[in-house]
């Protein structure tokens, strides 16, 4: 395999993301000739879903650009988040995602050897975490915890005080797993702004944060593990896959929130380019030559000229 220019490696850490925060920390790790560490946590909360791939399909970017990536399996985060995980049951919930995100990697054939997982258990009681944790309850106040969580942990009228407590974890622990960047969806922008104030009050460096949008679920909404009509089970047979996808909410000739043609540029193409060399997706037609798409925007093009 040809090696990848900077430029290159750059191109496949940006494509398909909504923001790039301090792009400036990465660029100059790779001007160095050093590899970035990016980090990415999921709360080991329910049963991954199709959503996952959104994702795992930019972590793969991450790894063919030759990045070092952590994905912290975040039982504690998933605790504290009105007590989602009960912890009898995080060690293999925790097991189950690391084999899934694994497996969905080694389907588009980007090498591993540059992933870790880490369990954040392992690490978020030690005492030199725990101190700084002490330390930023110290030094943050309450309006801004909360607003820092506002959009990931979730707000009751008479919330625990567990919700304050998360933004604390997420933002030290792109110190304790010494990353350079860390990455995750456009709802996460206030927490990552908030890590950027809040670790040099402990003498720590800002990270660079990668922003990934938010994709729409087959019902034409966000998609929710709680909401069966929006997604597709990783466990689901090639039927009801095939059932759902007919069932998705595809407004005619209108684009925005349709859930088919996301998944094509946020899973599909990318996924394409990674596994074969070449992005494409073909969709079959009845009565006419398959129609062959290398980019998104021909497709969406076709899609709102009823094509």
């Amino acid at each position: 395999m040809t090696a990848l220019s900077i430029e290159e490696r750059l191109g496949l850490i940006r494509e398909n993301l909504a923001e790039v925060l301090n792009p400036e920390i990465i660029e100059s790790i790779m001007a160095e000739g050093r590899h970035p560490k990016i980090y990415w946590g999921t709360a080991t909360t329910g049963r991954p879903h199709c959503g996952y791939l959104v994702p795992a399909m930019k972590i793969a970017q991450f790894l063919a650009a030759g990045c070092d990536v952590t994905i912290l399996l975040a039982d504690v985060h998933g605790f504290l988040d009105n007590l989602k995980a009960p912890l009898e049951l995080v060690a293999q919930r925790a097991n189950y995602y690391r084999f899934v995100i694994t497996s969905m990697l080694k389907a588009v054939g980007v090498p591993i050897d540059k992933l870790r997982f880490v369990l954040g258990s392992s690490y978020q009681t030690s005492s030199d975490y725990t101190m700084d944790v002490y330390k930023l309850t110290a030094l943050v106040s309450e309006h801004d915890a909360k607003k820092a969580g506002a959009e990931v942990v979730k707000q009751t009228s008479n919330a625990p005080l567990s919700g304050l407590i998360y933004p604390i974890l997420q933002v030290l622990d792109e110190q304790y797993l010494d990353c350079d960047a860390q990455f995750g969806g456009v709802d996460q922008r206030k927490l990552f702004t908030a890590a950027k104030e809040w670790l040099p009050k402990l003498g720590y460096r800002q990270r660079a944060h990668l922003l990934n949008p938010m994709v729409a679920g087959l019902n034409g909404n966000k998609m929710s593990s709680s909401d069966e009509n929006s997604k597709i089970d990783l466990l689901d047979s090639p039927e009801a896959v095939a059932k759902k996808i007919r069932k998705a909410e595809c407004v005619p000739k209108v684009v925005e929130g349709n859930g088919v043609l996301a998944l094509v540029e946020y899973v599909l193409l990318p996924g394409s380019g990674l596994k074969n060399g070449v992005r494409e997706v073909k969709v079959e037609r009845r009565d006419a030559e398959p129609l062959v798409y290398t980019n998104i925007k021909q497709m969406q093009e076709d899609y709102e000229n009823d094509v």
